[in-house]
């Protein structure tokens, strides 16, 4: 770092900027923004209480906090009815229970999608609601019947509020290496898969990564997560702008790569405020997660990868026309999510994003950024390509090498011309994509 980036006048400059990128926000959402989203509670609350005050046979049912690991001996003590007759009598409960067995928890969710949709179907019928709640039920009963729809795995499912939700591609339970997509704000039961703009979604996120996973490794065996299962921020606003939502999901996502069936190797490829989640969780991470990596990211909350505390490999990539570069990359205050990771100084391993247009196209089905992302997702670590478009990022396939003291090479600069291939040890160093080809 230069005396000039020290210097007083720098810190006051960003400061600055940072308080006036606030008074923006707070002109065009209020203070309401920062509020807890309304409509937390619900379905699920109601069904928790349901569940402790239960039984099964002569067993007492666990605590739906209890760890994984005593979830699963509980059920693996039932017997087969046992477990489908609490599927279908808790299917909220069993269908977002950390450790119980996942083709378990996709019957369980499609119950629990059933009872949603006939409930959304009566309020369809009300006609005490207004225009807006009719419009909205409909689309309800439009998503929830696209989930429940056959072959669908849902791993979870919570109704309440605007929803949450996680589908699986690929068989969880045989997977040698599993991908979980964590996307960004925004995003909730009804904006969980589009028709238009496919690839921006979650779902569509998921099945063009579990594709280009397949097609980049045939003989490996994959799955990837849709992972939907925490409450976003609605819009770039005060919620975009801190942490506390990302605190609350990052508890979730723990759970969930601690709770994952085998010993599989897992990849978290987390996309915009979902790169905030992804930071956050980072340091408490089961040691099977190998691989962070970032794209569009407003920031980790982190000034650079060591202080993520991770021994996972941490990668970045930003398009050259994605709008989040013009973000200011400060923390002040608890106001912005801190140091930009593809940022030399950041040190994550910079990744090309070649092919990708603005801020929402990184999984795209034929741009680098989707084969950086499926090569990463297969363990295949020589065969990425750095930000200049060189291959061979890492030089290294072996699945051990993520304990490392580092877990980064060096990083790259947010200048779309500038250079960059690998350094010393084979990591990707120094620059972001060319200009999007899209």
């Amino acid at each position: 770092m230069t005396s000039f980036d020290s210097s007083p006048t720098l810190t006051v400059w960003r400061t600055s900027l940072a308080l006036a990128v606030v008074f923006v926000l707070l002109m065009t959402t209020g203070w309401t923004a920062i509020r807890p989203q309304a409509g937390l509670g619900g379905p699920l609350e109601v069904a928790l209480a349901a569940w402790r005050n239960g039984r099964i046979g002569t067993h007492e049912l666990p605590d739906p906090e209890a760890p994984p690991g005593v979830i699963a001996a509980f059920f693996r003590g039932l017997r087969a009815p046992q477990r489908e007759q609490l599927a279908a009598e808790h299917p909220l409960v069993v269908g977002n229970l950390a450790g119980a067995p996942v083709t378990l928890r996709y019957r369980a969710n499609r119950h629990a999608l059933g009872r949603a949709l006939d409930a959304e179907r009566e309020r369809v019928a009300d006609t005490r609601l207004s225009a807006a709640g009719h419009q909205e039920a409909l689309r309800r009963v439009h998503r929830f019947s696209s989930l429940i729809g056959e072959g669908r795995q849902i791993l979870s499912f919570d109704p309440s509020g605007k929803g949450r939700v996680a589908e699986v591609f690929g068989d969880l339970d045989r997977a040698e290496r599993v991908s979980v997509v964590v996307p960004g704000v925004d995003t909730n039961l009804l904006t969980f898969e589009k028709s238009a703009r496919k690839y921006t979604a979650p779902v569509g996120m998921a099945q063009s990564l579990y594709a280009a996973e397949r097609a980049a490794s045939p003989t490996t065996r994959t799955a990837v997560i849709a992972w939907a299962d925490y409450t976003s921020p609605v819009g770039v606003g005060m919620d975009a702008a801190t942490g506390r939502l990302a605190a609350d999901g990052a508890v979730r996502l723990v759970s969930l790569t601690s709770a994952l069936p085998g010993d599989s190797r897992v990849s978290l490829f987390c996309h915009s405020y979902g790169s905030v989640v992804c930071g956050v969780a980072a340091r408490r991470l089961p040691a099977r997660v190998s691989d962070v990596a970032v794209a569009g990211s407003p920031g980790m909350r982190a000034e650079n990868a060591a202080a993520l505390h991770t021994r996972a490999r941490v990668w970045a990539m930003r398009d050259a026309d994605d709008w989040i570069a013009d973000v200011p990359y400060l923390d002040v205050g608890g106001l912005g999510h801190g140091a930009d990771p593809v940022a030399p100084e950041f040190g994550a391993r910079v990744l090309s994003a070649s092919g990708a247009a603005g801020h929402a196209g990184y999984f795209e089905p034929d741009t680098e950024s989707l084969e950086n992302f499926a090569e990463i997702g297969v363990g295949a670590y020589d065969s990425v390509s750095c930000s200049d478009g060189d291959p061979g990022a890492t030089g290294d396939s072996d699945e051990n090498d993520h304990n490392d003291d580092s877990g980064a090479g060096s990083g790259g600069s947010d200048l779309s011309d500038s250079g960059g291939s690998r350094d010393a040890d084979g990591a990707c160093r120094s620059g972001i994509s060319g200009p999007s080809t899209a």
